[in-house]
């Protein structure tokens, strides 16, 4: 299979360079591929592909099968209605899926049964009146097929529908509590919910009966109940069990105010039954000092068992995740630390087929890695990886027990694998950088790391470095030094469409893009050591970053160095514009950062900023670090020309953020310019927003590093 995969490949890349610069359009309109989804038996897999065209200005999206046991691919569906599948039913090749209309094209949505090898052969099993998304479904032994989907619930807890909406007389809204806003939406009475529902089989069909049940809405105390939690929730959030008797879902602390804490907790109800049968599985004080936020629940594959992650922090959203595993039985649930002491966060999971094994995955050295894990590891239990370089956007365990990996890397938007328990890679796939033309030559030769010392950590913190297309070390390359974002998380191998880095090195950039204090994934303590430190320790790991590049790689040429950097990176940016390290850069990029700390209480998510901040905000004085690590305070010593952008939709950071800095650097005559998306939020998204997005930063870049001609970044 290895061997075919790798003949498709040169085949396709017969006419194409050997050595091929990516361009943001060509990044922007290359496929986005989705997680191969297996069949029951493993014997092929689907996912979506999406293409777009600056030509036409849209987007098409196609399903694609992979044949496991050949390595052939194919068109298995063009039909872009066709949003989700879920393999369920009587045979290896039964399918239930999501048509995004209904027959009364009202908003809501359809479920069609099928056969995979005959699409043909769907049937309508259901149109529901709501824009419900996140299928999950299983077979009971009757045959018949229970399921869950999400969507906005109205207070009573029926779904509700934007376009059946009545518009009220006014646009007025009123708050009498914290958390006015989320992300990129202002709250309304509207709620997330999970929805249970049954089509029942009957002479080779299926129809729905009855009414979906809301399992969800009208559980409340100091709040009330949400499910998925937003803004990135899905159907990770809840699961059924595979026999379609029990659901999981989960939900922020309705005992808690939401805007103040990241406490959320896992509920266990019956499929039969209703919100008030909901039991909590980790309320707090079930396990000591788990009070935190909990993620993925998830049914064993014999439904007997649960496994789930939780945070000890009730205010720190980036807190260790823990594995957790009870008994699926609500009278004797028996919660249990899994490799409780491992100084790894995981946050994606998966059962093997004996149940006697989870496989996670963790954020380890700049990558994401899998790990099995023994659902009885002890506490010093140390997890080994099975696989090494890329961050898994999913994993499926098959039926053979090898696990079928789709991931990405810095060089590769796409890669499909097997690999066994031991580590072995079984079978290579595909690689996207062998078959998109847009990502052509593009490969591990683009991209090393080196390691370096600060005076911030004992340990010694790590960076990418990223090479432009043709690289010689005998040449010398401008540098684009990069921050990322969080402030923890970190800089991984992995393929972004937002920040992409070999998309900056191929402008002609030799790219540097360290994990300082705060990044994830060398141990908690690094992660840990940001709160309260935002102006010192990441600040002083990026300089002698800055420092060991000048000094140690003599292709990068520091003197025409560019830095860029989004939300904390944007931050960190506006934190180098008033010191020295601001004075060894010829340009400065921040993206939706925060400009003046002694507003940071104008976002939504409370919790972050007393955590990160050390504190609830007061008076401010010199010692609070409100005040200490606010940007504006060196504003006399800003000189570096500097491109702003900030987006309307962005309720993290608002975008007065800024608008303040363009304002003052505008006022204090240094070179500035200013870009606002006024439908983006945190993000940029829309892919012809961000072809602009690219353009003018690369515009404002490339003049002041030298690498174009131009005669104005303007």
């Amino acid at each position: 299979m290895k061997s075919n995969i790798r003949t498709i490949a040169t085949a396709a890349l017969a006419a194409l360079p050997l050595i091929n610069a990516i361009t943001p359009e060509g990044m922007l309109a290359a496929p986005r591929r989705g997680v191969a989804q297996a069949n029951p038996s493993g014997d092929f897999a689907i996912y979506t592909s999406t293409n777009y065209s600056f030509e036409d200005h849209e987007a098409t999206t196609v399903w694609q099968q992979l044949d496991l046991r050949s390595g052939a691919f194919s068109t298995w569906s063009a039909d872009s209605n066709i949003t989700e599948v879920v393999f369920v039913g009587p045979t290896n090749t039964s399918i239930l899926y999501i048509n995004s209309t209904n027959e009364a094209g009202d908003g809501g949505i359809s479920l069609y049964t099928a056969d995979a090898t005959r699409l043909s052969s769907a049937k309508l099993a259901a149109s529901l009146p709501a824009p419900f998304s996140g299928l999950k479904a299983v077979a009971t032994k009757s045959g018949d097929i229970h399921f869950l989907v999400y969507t906005l619930a109205y207070p009573n807890g029926t779904a509700y529908n934007e376009e059946l909406a009545e518009t009220p007389a006014s646009t007025a809204r009123i708050y009498t509590d914290i958390y006015v806003r989320h992300w990129d939406t202002y709250l309304t009475p509207q709620r997330y919910a999970v929805f249970g529902g049954i089509l029942k089989r009957g002479n080779g069909t299926y129809s729905l009966a009855g009414e979906l049940t809301n399992y969800v809405t009208g559980k409340c105390n100091a709040t009330c109940a949400e499910s998925p939690v937003q803004p990135f929730g899905n159907s990770g959030d809840y699961d059924i069990s595979p026999d379609g008797t029990q659901v999981l879902f989960l939900t922020k602390n309705i005992d808690l105010p939401l805007a103040n804490f990241t406490s959320s907790q896992i509920y266990w109800v019956p499929f039969s039954g209703r919100v008030n049968d909901s039991i909590p599985i980790n309320p707090i004080g079930t396990t000591p000092g788990a009070e935190g936020a909990s993620s993925s629940p998830t049914f064993s594959k014999d439904g007997s068992k649960i496994a789930y992650f939780q945070m000890n922090g009730i205010y720190y959203e980036s807190d260790r995740n823990i594995i957790y595993v009870a008994n699926a039985d609500p009278n004797n649930l028996d919660v249990k630390k899994v490799a409780g002491d491992w100084d790894r966060s995981p946050d994606v999971l998966a059962w093997s087929n004996d149940g006697n094994v989870l496989y996670v995955a963790a954020p380890d050295l700049g990558r994401e890695r899998v790990f099995p894990v023994p659902v009885n590891a002890a506490a010093d239990y140390k997890p080994k990886n099975i696989t090494n370089e890329g961050v898994p956007a999913g994993m499926q365990v098959l039926a053979n027990g090898q696990i079928l990996i789709s991931d990405s890397k810095i060089w590769s938007s796409r890669d499909i694998y097997t690999v066994n328990s031991e580590g072995n890679v079984t079978n290579v796939y595909f690689q996207a950088n062998l078959v998109d033309e847009e990502l052509a030559g593009l490969g591990p030769k683009d991209v090393s790391e080196f390691y370096f010392s600060s005076n911030s950590t004992e340990i010694d913190l790590q960076s990418w470095i990223i090479y432009p297309a043709n690289f010689s070390a005998d040449k010398k390359y401008p540098l684009a030094f990069l921050v990322h974002g969080g402030p923890q998380g970190g800089f991984y191998n992995s393929w972004s469409t937002r920040w992409n880095y070999k998309v900056w090195a191929d402008q002609g950039y030799v790219v540097i893009a360290p994990n300082p204090t705060a990044s994830s994934g060398w141990g908690q303590n690094l992660t840990d050591a940001v709160a309260s430190h935002w102006g010192d320790y990441p600040y002083w790991d990026l300089v002698y970053a800055w420092d060991y590049v000048n000094e140690s790689l003599p292709y990068v040429d520091t003197s025409r160095g560019i830095s860029a950097g989004a939300s904390f990176g944007g931050y960190m940016n506006n934190w180098f514009q008033g010191h020295e390290m601001g004075r060894r850069f010829k340009a400065l990029v921040t993206h939706d950062g925060v400009t003046n700390t002694l507003a940071d209480y104008a976002t939504e998510e409370l919790w972050f900023i007393n955590h990160d901040e050390g504190g609830i905000f007061t008076s401010p004085n010199e010692t609070s670090t409100y005040y200490r690590w606010n940007p504006i305070l060196y504003y006399e010593n800003w000189a570096t020309p500097h491109f702003v952008v900030h987006n309307d939709l962005d309720y993290r950071l608002p975008v007065s953020e800024g608008i303040m800095l363009f304002n003052m650097l505008q006022v204090k005559g240094v070179p500035s310019k200013f870009l606002n998306f006024p439908d983006e939020n945190h993000w940029v998204l829309n892919r012809e927003n961000s072809r602009v997005w690219h353009r003018e930063i690369f515009k404002w870049i490339n003049y002041y590093s030298g690498l174009s001609n131009a005669t104005s970044p303007y």
